[in-house]
C-alpha cells in the first residue's frame, strides 16, 4: 500500500500598503478557477476575509473540510492553514482583505489587555459564515470592499472604523465555544504548526529555540521538529532563520537603521552571524542587498514556502 501524499503548504506573504493596515484583493482577476490541488495548502502573514460572490467548491481550514457556495465568507487568522478549491469546470469569484488585527485594535482601545483579549478571541479559531445567517458581518465586509474600492476621501479611516466593528463582532462568535473548540484542537497537526507559526512570528527577535516552540505547541521536541519539518519541507530553525532575514530585508529597503542594529532586532546574536545567515539565503551582503533590493528579492522565492506581495 502506497503512502498517502502529505500535503504541500506554502507560505504566502503579503505587505501591506504604507500607513495602511488593509490590503485589498478586488476586481476580475479573482474570479478563476481556485486550486484543482486539493493538497494546495497555504498561510498568511495576516489575517485574511474572503467573500464568495458566486461558485462553488470545497473549504479546507485546518484539518476540517467545508462546502462553500455563494454569499458566503471566510474569517481566516493569519498564519492559519487552508486552501479553496472551486468544483472541477467551475469558476468562482471570490474577493480578498488582509488585515494588521493588532493595528486595528490598538486603535480602537487605550488597554492593550483588551486589545489583546479582543484578538485572541479572533485567532480562536476559523469561520465559513453564510451571509443569510450573520448579515450583519456580512454588511460590514460588503461595505468594506467598497470603501476600499472607490477610495473617496478619507476612505482608510471609514475602513478602519468599519473593520473594528467587523473584530468586535467576530470576536463574539468565537468567544466562549470558540475557545473550548481551541483548547480541544491544540493536539491536531495543523493547529500545532499554526501556533508553532505564531510563536515564531511573535519571538523570532529573541534567542528562541526549537525546544522553546515546542514547549509552546506542548509537545516533545522531537516529535516537534519531525512534524514540522514533514509538512513545512525545511526545519523549524531554517524557517525561523528565513523569518528573521526576511524581516531583516524589510528594514533594509523602507528605513536607514544600521546594518549592526538590524541584525539585533532581527535576532542575530553577531554581525558575523547575520551577514553570513542572509548571504546564504539572499546570495549578497546585506549591504550589497540594500543597494538594488529589486535584484534580490526573487531569491526569497526560492523558498518551498514563497513569499509573494500579492496572491
Amino acid at each position: 500500500m502506497s503512502r498517502k501524499k502529505k500535503p504541500k503548504m506554502e507560505f504566502r506573504y503579503y505587505q501591506l500598503p504604507f500607513e495602511s493596515p488593509v490590503l485589498a484583493l478586488l476586481g476580475e482577476k479573482w474570479e478563476k478557477q481556485y486550486s484543482k490541488d486539493g493538497d494546495h495548502i497555504h498561510f498568511h502573514n495576516y489575517l485574511e476575509i474572503g467573500f464568495c460572490y458566486t461558485g462553488t467548491g470545497y473549504m479546507t481550514m485546518g484539518e476540517e473540510q467545508y462546502r462553500f457556495h455563494d454569499r458566503m465568507f471566510t474569517v481566516i487568522p493569519a498564519n492559519y492553514p487552508h486552501n479553496t478549491s472551486s468544483d472541477p469546470d467551475t469558476v468562482s469569484r471570490w474577493e480578498y482583505l488582509f488585515i494588521d488585527v493588532k493595528s486595528i485594535l490598538q486603535s480602537i482601545t487605550r488597554s492593550p489587555a483588551q486589545a489583546e483579549k479582543i484578538e485572541n478571541r479572533i485567532n480562536a479559531g476559523a469561520l465559513l459564515l453564510k451571509e443569510e445567517e450573520y448579515p450583519d458581518l456580512a454588511y460590514l465586509l460588503l461595505r468594506i470592499f467598497d470603501t476600499m474600492r472607490n477610495m473617496e476621501e478619507y476612505y482608510l479611516q471609514e475602513a478602519k472604523g468599519l473593520a473594528a466593528a467587523f473584530f468586535i463582532r467576530a470576536a463574539r462568535l468565537n468567544s466562549e465555544e470558540g475557545e473550548k473548540t481551541q483548547e480541544e484542537e491544540n493536539g491536531k497537526v495543523t493547529n500545532m504548526i499554526s501556533r508553532s507559526l505564531d510563536y515564531i512570528a511573535n519571538n523570532y527577535m529573541h534567542n528562541i529555540k526549537a525546544e522553546d516552540i515546542a514547549g509552546h505547541c506542548h509537545v516533545s521536541e522531537t516529535h516537534f521538529r519531525r512534524v514540522f519539518t514533514e509538512h513545512m519541507h525545511m526545519p523549524p530553525l531554517e524557517y525561523l532563520n528565513f523569518v528573521r532575514i526576511r524581516t531583516a530585508c524589510e528594514y533594509l529597503k523602507t528605513t536607514d537603521t544600521a546594518v549592526a542594529e538590524i541584525a539585533h532586532k532581527c535576532g542575530f546574536a553577531t554581525n558575523s552571524t547575520f551577514n553570513r545567515n542572509f548571504k546564504q539565503i539572499m546570495g549578497v551582503t546585506p549591504i550589497k542587498w540594500k543597494q538594488r533590493p529589486e535584484n534580490y528579492e526573487q531569491r526569497l522565492l526560492d523558498f518551498n514556502i514563497h513569499t509573494e506581495e500579492g496572491w
